[in-house]
């Protein structure tokens, strides 16, 4: 099936044209790796109107895998594909988390819906990478864009006005590709980057760790979340959605950890295992990792694109890695189709990278500093993980105010893009950059509220009151839809000031704060930027 499928996506690379016209190329973007990050990016593109290609080196998707965690920006953002109710459906809320601490269960967390009033999906939610994979691929699929499997990127060079992708087939033979542009999205080892000789600065922890989907028995098979910790081992274990089944996360023995090849479940430290009383039944896959941080210097080199673990890799302290990769991908998607369909400049590109560099640098800084609390063997980080997390962290998680930072930390709701040029005024505590802070809807809880009309992947405009004759006089002119909500206690408290104006990013992220609602400044902002809202 993978021949002809690249026998119409590529040429035969002996009358290749130079020209950059749409019609002249074999396709729009050409996405490297079919992970999270390069199925989101392929679907959105591919929602918006632009041809899509992706392959994958593997023969099928992976069966097993590390990231788990969902967060509510994810699922925000899934929201606008119409799969967030998909994914919940089939995934597992965590509801609480108990830390046990040499053999004792010593706190409970209540993590609840920790997110009400902020989040349409306010909670956390575990959902396998495996399953989120087959899930993504079906939707790409039903949309028309199948995965080219055992395919291999060997190379490409940017021409004038396009890529040239080298490429090799599952037969061995080589093709030859014409792409507006490139992504990709494939992987920490990835072809990408190194053809772009891009630095990919950072190290390596010293532990070996195992990630293993078994069925089994015990008290922490309650379908939350459980955290062990010891002087040397380490095991995390999370609920999957079919009863008595979970996903351990651990540390092998110390002499395993000096063997590299052929490890085994009988090779995992079993001290925790015991003390938490884990009866391991069946083990039906295992796999063993080293964890890496590490940032690439730059995420875009002229008309390729650098998204997800290709761009950087952290510990998986706080379930971030793979909800990063996605929003990277929808932060470029709709850029992208901007400038495929001429509604934008190709400079508006531009802006990818810095918005979503310095979030990924923060992360890797932030996660390291918790993953070498949790690992260590300083006498320092003992005390503090065994002896004083435990005490203070149960007292904490009692505060709403805590139990709301948390949140919004955690479920990358507080990402925003302040200080990129895409971002404009302030009114409050909302900034240009800011997602659009959610409103519910009046009519019942699984109503998006304000994020409904997001679905629609546009630029809009917001207003929290009445408008302005001006705005709407604008937003006319621009052919910009003009979302109206009533003004209320939720509006207010949300941080939204009444009678502004927000201008939208298709990303439901805010472009423009306009404090005055005249009009003119949502004009000034696409002229300036030379942005059309069709």
């Amino acid at each position: 099936m993978a021949a002809p499928f690249f026998n119409s996506l590529c040429g035969d690379g002996e009358n290749l044209l130079t020209t950059s016209t749409s019609s002249n190329l074999d396709t729009d973007v050409l996405v490297v790796g079919a992970g999270p990050t390069g199925l989101v990016l392929a679907l959105w593109l591919t929602t918006l109107g632009v041809r899509v290609r992706i392959f994958d080196k593997s023969a099928e998707p992976g069966t097993t895998s590390r990231a788990l965690a969902v967060q509510a920006r994810t699922l925000e953002l899934y929201s606008q594909l119409n799969i967030a109710d998909a994914v919940v459906e089939r995934g597992r809320k965590a509801i609480a988390a108990h830390l046990w601490v040499s053999g004792k269960d010593v706190a409970r967390l209540v993590f609840g819906d920790m997110g009400v009033g902020l989040s349409p999906f306010p909670y956390p939610l575990v959902f396998p990478q495996d399953e989120h994979e087959r899930l993504l691929s079906s939707r790409l699929a039903a949309a028309g864009v199948e995965v080219a499997r055992q395919t291999e990127l060997v190379g490409f060079e940017e021409r004038e006005g396009h890529i040239l992708a080298h490429l090799k087939r599952p037969d061995g033979t080589s093709e030859t590709c014409r792409a507006a542009y490139i992504a990709g999205c494939d992987g920490a080892r990835s072809p990408t980057r190194e053809t772009l000789k891009i630095p990919f600065r950072g190290g390596e922890y010293s532990h070996v760790f195992y990630v293993a989907d078994v069925e089994g028995g015990g008290p922490v098979m309650n379908g939350e979340v459980h955290v062990g910790l010891d002087k040397t081992d380490f095991l995390a274990v999370f609920p999957l959605k079919e009863e008595g089944r979970a996903r351990l996360v651990g540390t092998l023995r110390d002499e395993a950890e000096q063997i590299r090849e052929n490890l085994t479940w009988n090779d995992v430290s079993t001290k925790v295992l015991q003390w938490m009383r884990i009866d391991v039944k069946r083990v039906n896959w295992f796999s063993t990792y080293r964890v890496h941080h590490r940032v690439a210097e730059h995420f875009r080199h002229g008309r390729a694109f650098l998204l997800g673990d290709a761009a950087h890799i952290h510990s998986p302290v706080g379930g971030q890695g793979m909800n990063t990769g996605i929003g990277d991908a929808v932060n470029l998607a709709w850029k992208l189709a901007a400038v495929v369909h001429g509604n934008a400049e190709a400079s508006l590109l531009d802006s990818y990278e810095p918005e979503r560099i310095a979030f990924a640098r923060r992360l890797v800084a932030t996660t390291d500093r918790a993953f070498t609390g949790v690992t260590s063997s300083s006498g320092f980080a003992r005390l503090v993980r065994l002896h004083i997390v435990p005490l203070v962290l149960p007292i904490l998680f009692r505060f709403p105010s805590f139990r709301r930072f948390m949140f919004r930390t955690v479920s990358q709701t507080a990402v925003n893009y302040r200080g990129s040029n895409l971002s404009e005024g302030r009114a409050g505590s909302v900034h240009g950059g800011d997602r659009l802070p959610w409103v519910a809807g009046q009519a019942n809880g699984d109503d998006l509220g304000n994020f409904t009309p997001l679905k629609s992947l546009v630029w809009q405009v917001h207003v929290y009151g009445e408008p302005t004759a001006e705005i709407k006089a604008a937003c006319q002119e621009r052919k910009l839809p003009l979302q109206v909500f009533p003004w209320s206690f939720e509006t207010q408290r949300a941080g939204l000031r009444r009678n502004s104006a927000y201008l939208v990013r298709p990303d439901g992220y805010i472009g423009l704060v306009d404090v005055a609602g005249g009009g003119q400044g949502i004009v000034s902002y696409l002229d300036t930027r030379k942005i059309s809202s069709k």
